[in-house]
Formats: C-alpha cells, structure tokens, sequence
C-alpha cells in the first residue's frame, strides 16, 4: 500500500510538473545542448516524457528523428525510423532465421550515448509489443 501511495505522488509531480511546462518548451539547459549537438536544426517541438526525459523532434534531411536530453540538458539517444530495405543484410538474416513468423511493427536507427549506434525492431505481440535490439553486424545486444 505505501507503495502505491508513493507512485501515486509521483505520477501527481509528473503532471503537475508537465501542466506547468509550457507546450513545446525545455528548460534552457535542454534547449543549448540540443543547439550544440545540431547546430543546423532551429525548430525542435520539446516534449516532457513518462521518465522525465525532453524529447525534441526535429526534421533532418526530410526525414523525422527524436532527440532525448535529460532535464539538465544532457543527451541520451537520438532515432529516426527507416524502412524494412535500409537494415543491414547482416540483421535481415537474424530476423529471418529467430523472428520470420513476428510482424514487424517498427523499425529505428538508433544513436545511444550509453549504447552506441544500433538498430531498434519492433515486433507485433499480443499484450506489449517486443523490441529488439541489434547491432550492425546482426548481433543482439537486449
């Protein structure tokens, strides 16, 4: 029970926190390092997310990515979904060979400041979809 009285608290902080975040806003320290690490890129939407983290989306080349900082500004990850054709040969056979009855629901390349560069494959399941995560060579690293 206290438990749930402290989740409970918790999740009243986070909205509380998030009502008075204005939309499309991030704590200046969010916004400098976002500039730093993309100096080209101007226009980022901020979005608080379920672990306190800011996401910007922002638009590169035409195509859409995600960059997640930390409330003091430092950066974690940044994805952006390809296709099916774009992952290497290398993780089209793993798939083939341990997930070729799974859908795939979504596919992200992704850079991670804790995990390096990978590839993230969604796969459909009843209840909460699988990710799957795979280096460049096919190996998984999750």
């Amino acid at each position: 029970m206290k438990h749930l009285k402290y989740l409970f608290f918790i999740g009243i902080l986070i909205v509380l926190f998030n009502c008075n975040q204005a939309k499309g806003q991030a704590p200046q320290a969010v916004q400098e390092a976002f500039k730093a690490k993309y100096p080209n890129e101007n226009d980022p939407d901020f979005e608080l997310d379920a672990n306190g983290n800011y996401e910007a989306h922002f638009k590169k080349k035409g195509e859409k990515y995600r960059a997640d900082f930390s409330p003091e500004g430092k950066w974690i990850e940044t994805e952006n979904s390809i296709k099916n054709k774009e992952l290497p040969k290398a993780i089209k056979k793993v798939i083939k060979e341990k997930y070729d009855s799974e859908e795939i629901t979504e596919i992200e390349h992704v850079t991670s400041a804790s995990k390096g560069e990978f590839y993230d494959v969604e796969f459909k399941q009843k209840g909460k979809n699988m990710d799957v995560e795979f280096r460049a060579n096919g190996d998984i690293i999750n």
